[in-house]
């Protein structure tokens, strides 16, 4: 336990000052377990309040060794942000690791029964759908580079969402028919729908349930669910524009910049 106090004093610390993290602070978790009781650690070091959750992928061959296909890390209330007529302004760790990710958000809404095992079932927990974007940024460049066990460590690498749009509940059946792309300055970066994504932004919400369930956290009304990248994991620097474009439901955009300048 004093190993992972260390270590999420370190990522607290560097998240708070802006400053970069060379080298990994302490032994790297190697274990699911480990990396949620950095993570736990960190939560309860900050005096900030907890707006949500991020969802993001595992991928093969870390997903058959680990046995999950998903993690989870908090979203902030003060790093939330609404749509508006200018690009949202978002701080990026200058020095770090910075990306952002095509999303829907689901807003979470919480019931007096099991807890869902399906997609289907998760809807129920879902009362308002938004598209949006996660910005995914560490103080510590390797953040992705050393797995999920060492991004589940540092706040599962969130620093942030961005919620558009309102997506229609009667779309909520056919967000994989929805065309989601990223572009970075005049750049397409990626292209692709929800069908590309494991069980879809619905299984993130199952997931999530149950991921907080086994780390003894009670779910609140209200919190969003930033369910998962769409079109990737694209990275960004300072001064990027960065436009999400989700088909006839609209787009949201962002540009970033370094923390406290």
């Amino acid at each position: 336990m004093e190993m992972a106090r260390d270590i999420a004093s370190a990522f607290v610390e560097a998240r708070k000052s802006g400053r970069p993290i060379e080298e990994y602070p302490g032994e790297r978790p190697t274990t699911l377990a480990a990396a949620y009781r950095v993570q736990d650690k960190a939560l309860s070091l900050w005096d900030r309040e907890v707006a949500g959750w991020k969802v993001g992928k595992i991928n093969p061959p870390d997903s058959e060794a680990l046995g999950a296909n998903r993690l989870a890390g908090p979203i902030f209330t003060d790093s939330v942000q609404r749509e508006q007529d200018q690009p949202a302004q978002f701080a990026i760790f200058d020095g770090g690791f910075a990306a952002v990710e095509a999303e829907f958000m689901l807003r979470l809404k919480t019931l007096d029964e099991p807890l869902p095992q399906t997609p289907r079932e998760a809807l129920r927990w879902i009362d308002e759908v938004r598209i949006g974007m996660e910005i995914a940024s560490s103080p510590y460049a390797g953040i992705n580079a050393d797995g999920p066990c060492v991004t589940i460590s540092d706040h599962g690498n969130n620093a942030g969402i961005l919620l558009g749009k309102t997506v229609p509940e009667e779309m909520w059946d056919a967000l994989d028919s929805v065309p989601v792309s990223v572009r970075v300055e005049d750049t397409v970066v990626g292209k692709a729908t929800t069908a590309d994504m494991l069980d879809g932004p619905f299984g993130a919400a199952c997931f999530l349930l149950q991921n907080l369930a086994d780390r003894g956290i009670e779910p609140r009304s209200g919190w969003w669910i930033s369910s998962g990248a769409i079109t990737g994991v694209h990275e960004v620097g300072a001064g990027q524009q960065v436009t999400a474009s989700f088909g006839e439901i609209g787009s949201v955009e962002i540009s970033t910049s370094i923390f406290g300048a």
